[in-house]
């Protein structure tokens, strides 16, 4: 094989050594477990792709999934993009990313209700108290509360990457209002529409199961003293960029959407209105960050949240899924300690290895970043979806000094990390009407309730839509593959 592959749907494909290819090994051969796969594509016509490429279009845009970008002076809606050929992982390598992202889960959770209660890993000297304190999301309300079950962090995303050595690294935690499972599920069902045939010919796990398994999570951790217990979804409403998957969720779930206006508090219970009169509310899954979930407990001026429905929260009468407050975790100065913090609450070393981090706060560490911002990514600890992030040998030497400037105003807000080698897939690009690759990387999906753990076996595969583009998230131009993890 050339670098350039002499089939129709690949004419486009040049092969690029510098990174992992997830289709073709080293010596430029098929990978066993796309054989299958490459062969059915191989034999479509660009005509033939075009049409399924346009069938799988329209599945999406009849299930409605969309989301929302976010820029300057506009808001646009967007049908997410979606790439027809899957990514396939074997079932040795993802017992892998499936035991490290629960260790790191378990880890986490152990470390917020230390956070909030004893703090012995900070007096112990191993996590200082200055990156806590000065968290935006620690939030002092919680200290000595005891959340349902002991449970913060029931859904957590963890975003892994494939480097060019062939290892999968962790390159954040999100375990705040981690979002995109809906893809997930809607990928399955578009090529399950487009390519049946070759569908049957793997044997992969399900996908649609984890509505079942997120409300039997919200179910364990119920308030003591309920039997069955009433579950709904919190949404700010139609303009989040996430609107699509809040409703969706509850629909997989068969419980309700709300919004704040729908519920309200009465003697430190929640209650929402229906037509029969008020019903209590048992475990909330909030979709709502937390200093709008209450106008009385935070910003006064939300409009979006329930007033007192913190105060039941603190009395234990309503379980809020995930808890507030536990986004102090998932800051990316705190995820330079994740080595540390799984040695010290689970005794383990880590098995899903960190990239490597600089975080500004540290004088040494500033010094190196800014002596060397061209070579390293920078990330704002605090933001999600893309923003914020530079990556060195992208900018001008204008952007590269305005970056400086930045993180010199507040080094705590900042981290920087080594230009990672994503691996890459292959992307249908319609401009060139030819698979080309393109960097993806991995968001998993981990449950933890009351004696009760799970993993999604899939995942969403982010993928980059434009050429040499290291930023996957769909606010930043990025689409999305179907995950096969084969049993």
């Amino acid at each position: 094989m050339k670098n350039t592959i002499e089939l129709p749907l690949f004419s486009a494909y040049k092969f690029d050594s510098n990174f992992y290819d997830e289709l073709f090994n080293k010596n430029k051969e098929i990978r066993d477990i796309y054989k299958t796969l490459f062969k059915l594509f191989s034999q479509y016509s660009v005509t033939e792709f075009n049409a399924l490429n346009e069938r799988a279009k329209e599945s999406f845009f009849n299930l409605g999934i969309t989301f929302q970008v976010y820029g300057e002076n506009s808001v646009q809606e967007k049908i997410f993009p979606f790439d027809l050929f899957p990514r396939i992982i074997e079932q040795k390598e993802w017992d892998t990313i499936e035991k490290g992202v629960l260790q790191r889960s378990k880890a986490l959770n152990l470390f917020l209700w230390d956070v909030y209660h004893d703090q012995k890993i900070i007096k112990q000297g191993i996590v200082p108290i200055e990156l806590i304190s000065s968290s935006e999301n620690f939030i002092t309300k919680m200290k000595g509360l005891d959340p349902p079950e002991g449970v913060y962090n029931h859904i957590s995303g963890t975003d892994l990457i494939k480097h060019a050595d062939g290892n999968y690294y962790v390159l954040e935690d999100n375990i705040r209002c981690p979002s995109g499972v809906s893809y997930v599920i809607g990928n399955r069902t578009a090529v399950k529409h487009a390519l049946f045939g070759v569908f049957n010919k793997y044997n992969t796990h399900r996908v649609v199961d984890y509505g079942a398994n997120l409300l039997e999570i919200m179910e364990s951790v119920k308030p003591k003293g309920v039997d069955n217990p009433v579950c709904v979804i919190i949404t700010p409403g139609v303009y989040n960029s996430a609107y699509y998957e809040h409703s969706f969720l509850a629909k997989q779930m068969g419980i309700d959407l709300v919004e704040g206006r729908d519920l309200f508090v009465e003697n430190d219970f929640v209650y929402k209105r229906t037509i029969y009169g008020p019903q209590k509310v048992d475990v909330i899954y909030r979709r709502i960050d937390d200093l709008f979930i209450d106008p009385l407990a935070f910003k006064p001026e939300s409009v979006l949240g329930v007033p007192g429905l913190f105060s039941a929260y603190q009395k234990g009468n309503v379980c809020l899924v995930n808890a507030p407050g536990t986004g102090v975790a998932d800051d990316k100065a705190i995820y330079t300690y994740m080595p540390e913090i799984i040695k010290y609450y689970l005794d383990e070393d880590q098995i899903l290895s960190n990239v490597h981090t600089y975080h500004c706060s540290r004088e040494k560490e500033m010094s190196y970043v800014l002596e060397n911002i061209d070579k390293l990514v920078v990330k704002p600890v605090d933001e999600s979806g893309g923003y914020g992030i530079s990556i060195g040998n992208k900018l001008t030497k204008e952007e590269i000094q305005k970056v400086k400037d930045t993180i010199k105003a507040n080094p705590r807000k900042y981290i920087a990390q080594p230009i990672m080698s994503l691996s890459t897939h292959p992307t249908y690009i319609e401009e060139t009407e030819s698979f080309e690759p393109r960097h993806v990387d991995l968001r998993t999906f981990t449950l933890l309730g009351k004696d009760k753990e799970y993993v999604l076996k899939g995942g969403l595969s982010r993928v980059a839509l434009r050429r040499g583009n290291l930023v996957v998230n769909s606010s930043q131009g990025g689409g999305s593959k179907d995950t096969w993890v084969l049993k």
